[in-house]
């Protein structure tokens, strides 16, 4: 469920009265049953839903929102497909289809249907029962049915890794009424209810066609024709590599819905795709495009002073940002023998001098990251509770030690004399693993009893991050590590990943208030040599497999909360990554001609769904 922080580029790719029994349903078996699901019209993973059923629109929206003009997004990347439900080419999604729910921006991890005007499931999470709109349609026209709810679950998990895992404990979709769709379980899993409420419904009979030119269209590969969609938006115009244009499609099945009141605004929306995080910056301030999520602790506290801003004509906010800050970090790759031993990453993280980049790179604007589950309940304090105690005890000798003895702090460099303690530890611990300092030439560096140098291999998306990586690398030539640091292309960077073919990244596990089934993508054992997945690390442990589904299968919130902890401690304890930074608000800047709601929502800017066009703005900026 997830984003970047810090300086980490934001990646592109991409959150239910009615029936009560009666006299007549002992009669009548079919009755009872159908009269003793409770639909409802939304639903929360933490309590209960904040918008009633006959609510007229969220909080955070302007339901005055005037329609029309133009918005313009930067993004860094590029794109070589329009099909994001495959693996295959560098692909961005065009957000032209809808999901069975929507989520709601100012409660965490809540939704109210879209596609499904409702939804059901039983206390023991073994099922969810949707509803669908009848008035619901795809842009030619044809009605979303059951069919294509089914045959877009099963499609996209037969071509997608990643959703494959997301929804591995579906078992079976089944039609179960005419606008009705089953979905059925492999165990109680309370948060599968609402994670299918995300699925994008796709056109049966439009993927199952012939294209333009007689071929079949085929889920699994990449393709540049635009999709058939169902949402506010269709594709308009494709440059690819360089930007995509959607606009409003006037006949837009849900526009009068609540949960749509205020939203959708721009009659297009245009994302440009840049390849340097300095060109986007100066295509930005020179008026190319008109919103700039900033990423970069540099550029925002010295790259906005230009007269634009000092006159207002560019507007600059920092954000309050709600919810779980993720563990950013260095990663390394535990499928490389050189990682493998703990000692080894410890040293790794000895080495990484925190303090002296927030204060020489960025401006003293972030804060360590100490947890997977940061600046949230979620995340583990202190000792373990005796509530966490009943699930760590039993993995007791097959987790460090460390986890019921000792809080986790991060290595401090806050002076020279903390930094030389800190490197003489980690040499101490390269020495136990088998890492002897020996001169080579000039320098000195560490080999094994087998003559074996250490040395490793950084390999970044983008020259950014090398201001960063570059004094990390000095810190470990100082202990005799040869690190290079290669910096390559998006799409030669997306292919790395995907392989797992590199030393070293820097990565982001993104983190909800209500973690699940993305957990065992993260951190499962299935998914360690499984490419095109998300554990980046490598991590292959049956303890934290087991901790892994105590998360997923937490009954309620309290439980979720404990094992959550449980599992942070674990997973920083393993020393599995180098952990980085982060920040508590969003970094923004805007031209005067596109405005948002004054009471922002707190889990997610909303832009530009929530967003909308000042034409008299825009006519001033013009005359200036």
């Amino acid at each position: 469920m997830g984003t970047g922080i810090g300086d980490m580029t934001f990646s592109r790719r991409n959150v239910l009265a009615l029936m009560g029994a009666g006299p007549l349903a002992s009669l009548v078996p079919g009755l009872a049953l159908a009269q003793e699901r409770q639909f409802r019209h939304g639903s929360s993973l933490i309590g209960d839903v904040k918008y009633a059923p006959d609510f007229k629109l969220f909080d955070y929206v302007n339901a005055d929102a005037p329609k029309g003009g133009r918005v313009r997004v930067g993004t860094l990347g590029s794109f070589d497909s329009l099909n994001p439900h495959s693996t295959k080419g560098d692909a961005i999604n065009a957000g032209v289809n809808e999901t069975l729910m929507t989520a709601s921006l100012d409660e965490p991890s809540a939704e109210y249907g879209l596609i499904a005007e409702s939804l059901w499931y039983p206390e023991d999470y073994s099922k969810a029962v949707f509803k669908l709109r009848p008035e619901a349609r795809f842009h030619d026209g044809q009605p979303i049915t059951v069919e294509d709810v089914i045959f877009s679950l099963e499609e996209q998990k037969k071509h997608n890794t990643n959703i494959a895992a997301y929804y591995k404990d579906v078992v079976k979709v089944e039609k179960t009424g005419n606008h009705e769709v089953t979905f059925s379980f492999g165990s109680g899993n309370r948060e599968l209810p609402q994670i299918l409420g995300q699925l994008e419904i796709l056109p049966k009979h439009w993927w199952t066609a012939n294209d333009a030119n007689g071929k079949p269209r085929d889920l699994g590969a990449s393709t540049l024709e635009p999709p058939l969609g169902s949402g506010p938006y269709m594709v308009s115009s494709v440059k690819p590599g360089l930007s995509i244009t959607t606009k409003r499609f006037e006949a837009y099945w849900g526009k009068h819905l609540p949960i749509n009141r205020g939203k959708h605004n721009f009659d297009e929306v245009e994302i440009q795709f840049y390849q340097d995080r300095a060109v986007i910056l100066e295509a930005f301030k020179g008026g190319q495009f008109d919103i700039q999520l900033e990423t970069s602790s540099k550029q925002w506290a010295t790259g906005y002073d230009v007269p634009a801003v000092k006159e207002g004509r560019i507007i600059k906010e920092q954000i309050p940002r709600k919810g779980v800050s993720g563990m950013q970090c260095w990663v390394v790759n535990l499928r490389r023998p050189l990682f493998q031993d703990k000692r080894v990453r410890m040293a790794l993280d000895l080495a990484f001098d925190f303090e002296w980049s927030n204060a020489n790179l960025f401006y003293g604007l972030y804060t360590r990251c100490r947890s997977y589950y940061g600046n949230s309940e979620l995340e583990a304090k202190g000792l373990p509770s005796p509530e966490e105690l009943k699930l760590l005890e039993p993995l007791r000798g097959t987790i460090p030690d460390e986890v019921f003895t000792t809080e986790y702090v991060s290595y401090n460099n806050a002076t020279p004399q903390d930094r030389r303690k800190n490197l003489r530890q980690a040499q101490a611990l390269l020495a136990q693993a088998g890492w002897s300092p020996v001169t080579d030439g000039s320098r000195q560096v560490l080999k094994n009893a087998e003559g074996r140098t250490f040395k490793f291999e950084i390999t970044l998306d983008g020259p950014a991050f090398e201001r960063i990586a570059l004094p990390y690398k000095e810190q470990l030539a100082l202990l005799g590590i040869d690190v290079t640091v290669r910096t390559i292309d998006d799409a030669q960077y997306k292919r790395v990943k995907e392989q797992f073919d590199y030393d070293m990244i820097s990565s982001i596990f993104p983190q909800s208030l209500s973690p699940g089934n993305e957990q065992r993508d993260f951190f499962g054992s299935e998914f360690a040599n499984k490419p095109q997945t998300r554990n980046e690390a490598g991590i292959a442990d049956p303890a934290i497999d087991t901790l892994v589904n105590a998360v997923i299968t937490a009954p309620n919130r309290d439980a979720l909360i404990i094992a959550c902890r449980a599992l942070d401690r674990v997973l920083i304890w393993n020393r599995f990554v180098i952990p980085c930074w982060f920040k508590a608000e969003d970094w923004i800047a805007y031209w005067k001609r596109v405005k948002h709601p004054a009471n922002m929502p707190g889990y997610a800017l909303g832009y530009p769904t929530i967003w909308w066009f000042d034409a008299e703005a825009d006519a001033a900026l013009k005359k200036t």
